[in-house]
């Protein structure tokens, strides 16, 4: 029996999404995304908030639209869908280091940095939206953490 695990993001952009090209004509789009989780302190009373990075990935092959990256700038409102997983790294001090990721597979820009951005991206056309030009097949491809 085949299983699913995909996970839905919404959040903001942290810096601009960056570009790398890899081997065999591979693209990946590398953006951080910020996730918020806001509580008020039960014995203080005092407001809190939470942050949680995760390093995303949209993956395109060579050839491919790359408008989405005009879209995905620092401060935008993002929900994104995609599969998570955890890395784990070394430091050069030694010490081990681990961070979540997103591949992800759908892009909806909910608010921009750029107002008319959003108007713009609604008005692409489907195909570059959606699944068919990320490349979802990633048991070839490693992001190391100087990516982002």
């Amino acid at each position: 029996m085949a299983t699913i695990f995909e996970t839905r993001l919404i959040g903001n952009i942290g810096k601009d999404a960056t570009l790398k090209k890899l081997e065999r004509g591979i693209i990946a789009i590398n953006f951080p995304v910020a996730h918020n989780k806001n509580w008020r302190d039960k014995r203080s009373g005092e407001q809190k908030t939470k942050t949680t990075w995760i390093n995303c990935t949209i993956w395109k092959r060579e050839g491919s639209s790359l408008r989405i990256v005009d879209f995905l700038k620092k401060g935008t409102l993002v929900e994104l869908q995609g599969t998570p997983f955890a890395k784990a790294y070394l430091e050069e001090d030694s010490t081990l280091k681990s961070e979540i990721r997103l591949n992800v597979t759908n892009t909806n820009i909910l608010k921009s940095a750029n107002p008319f951005d959003v108007e713009e991206f609604e008005n692409l056309e489907s195909e570059q939206k959606t699944n068919d030009l990320y490349d979802t097949n990633l048991s070839d491809f490693t992001i190391d953490n100087d990516d982002f």
